[in-house]
């Protein structure tokens, strides 16, 4: 479901469904939302505590709720990442985003609402969040093409060739977020359906074996055999054991899609490495893939 772009004196709601922030470390996200002429709306709990979360399951539920509800509010930006999203994705009722489209907004724990809002043929953005937003970044690429998404509607990306692309050209809605939710959430309610699709993954901190361990999980369960395409992310910080693996986090994605036909597209400059070149995805929506000896290109409608 195409989703309408935002406008002057629209609102933004702020819900922190995961790890607890300060009100410090939003200002200048309220400050960027404010020079682009919108309006920042803060969730009831959006500054609690409840050990590492911002408040109690039911707290962190209702504020998304609130924020859902809100009749001034069309886009719904989450601000921090770190753990919390799977524990009340259950709790939110989403069926009103049918009625009343808006955007929900975020990147590593907010995979858990983009992959329940693709099941339900809804459009969300994976983007830059607040606590990433500062003096140095304010003006950066990540939170231009966020407003761009948000409030234009198209994106265009061309990016560098990369040694380990499979050249060829694609087109299918895209999907996908970080690897370890997108693990986590198979056989559940909102295990993402890839099948035609163009999956893009992203991750960090983990241990190689992981990786590994993941891919191999998604490939068993057959999401990436039909794929159309696959964009794969930054891999950032990722850690070896003492024995070391033999391979890096790339030439494991790899192992596990070389025989498929698909185009597939390495170091997309989205996900946890810069917060400065962090660049928005519309999920849900049909995007064009081109990958060729020169570079390649995604261009979101």
């Amino acid at each position: 479901m195409w989703h309408p772009v935002l406008h002057s004196r629209d609102g933004v709601a702020l819900v922190a469904p995961a790890r607890k922030i300060s009100e410090n470390e939003v200002s200048c996200a309220v400050g960027v939302l404010e020079k682009a002429g919108l309006r920042a709306f803060f969730a009831p709990h959006l500054f609690g505590s409840c050990g590492q979360f911002s408040g109690t399951d039911e707290e962190r539920a209702a504020d998304f709720q609130w924020a859902i509800g809100h009749p001034e509010v069309k886009a719904v930006w989450c601000v921090r990442g770190g753990y919390g999203g799977m524990r009340i994705v259950d709790r939110i009722d989403f069926r009103p985003l049918l009625r009343t489209p808006k955007w929900i907004c975020g990147y590593s724990d907010t995979t858990v609402f983009h992959a329940c809002l693709q099941q339900m043929g809804l459009e969300s953005l994976h983007c830059t969040m607040p606590v990433n937003v500062t003096p140095e970044t304010a003006e950066s690429i990540s939170v231009r093409t966020m407003l761009q998404a948000l409030m234009e509607g198209s994106l265009d990306y061309r990016i560098p060739s990369h040694p380990m692309n499979r050249c060829g050209n694609a087109e299918g809605v895209l999907c996908g977020g970080n690897l370890s939710l997108l693990y986590a959430l198979q056989a559940s309610p909102t295990d993402l359906d890839t099948a035609g699709k163009i999956l893009f993954i992203e991750d960090l901190d983990e241990y190689l074996y992981h990786i590994d361990r993941m891919m191999l999980s998604l490939k068993r369960s057959g999401k990436l055999s039909g794929l159309a395409g696959l964009v794969v992310g930054n891999l950032s910080d990722m850690h070896d054991n003492r024995i070391p693996f033999g391979k890096t986090a790339e030439e494991i994605v790899w192992e596990h899609v070389a025989e498929y036909g698909y185009p597939v597209c390495f170091g997309f400059p989205a996900g946890h490495a810069d917060p400065c070149d962090n660049r928005a995805l519309v999920f849900g929506r049909p995007v064009r893939l081109s990958v060729q000896g020169g570079g390649s290109t995604l261009h979101i409608d």
